[in-house]
């Protein structure tokens, strides 16, 4: 499988030392299967006047060795694992997860519910309606330095 990852620099040795904490799932390496969500994430960087790159990766890691966590939908468990996450709550330990990005429409939401403002109930309802974007983050640096190969990058 062919991934991408939007970055003010070319990351031909990934890690998940550089990551930020209380992302939506974590302290890992993050990337998407679609190249223009990469292109539109790498755009943020050239309105900050740096560089930007799309860097392009294969991923391989089809057998049953990595203890992945695979969310298919804006769902109750989504939810409550991203807010677990952004609170640093989050303990369950997982090579790799698999889910919807909380972009610009869904951020809105689940600030409104992580911030009391709407129940679960309302913040999924209105989730519902939204299709995820995809996003991988790979978190543990086994592997990361296995199952994900380096291919090229794309300066934009």
């Amino acid at each position: 499988m062919t991934l991408y990852h939007a970055s003010n620099v070319v990351v031909d040795n990934p890690d998940t030392k550089h990551s930020r904490e209380y992302l939506d799932f974590g302290r890992g390496f993050y990337l998407t299967s679609m190249c223009e969500q990469a292109e539109k994430y790498a755009q943020r960087f050239i309105r900050r006047r740096q560089n930007a790159y799309v860097n392009i990766y294969t991923l391989d890691a089809d057998n049953d060795e990595w203890k992945v966590r695979d969310f298919l939908a804006y769902d109750k468990e989504w939810l409550d694992f991203v807010a677990n996450c952004r609170s640093g709550r989050q303990t369950e330990e997982y090579d790799m997860v698999v889910g919807g990005i909380a972009n610009d429409k869904v951020i809105l939401t689940i600030d409104l519910y992580f911030n009391g403002h709407i129940t679960q109930e309302v913040a999924l309802n209105r989730l519902k309606f939204e299709h995820p974007n995809i996003q991988y983050c790979i978190r543990s640096e086994r592997m990361l330095q296995q199952c994900l190969t380096y291919i090229e990058r794309k300066k934009l």
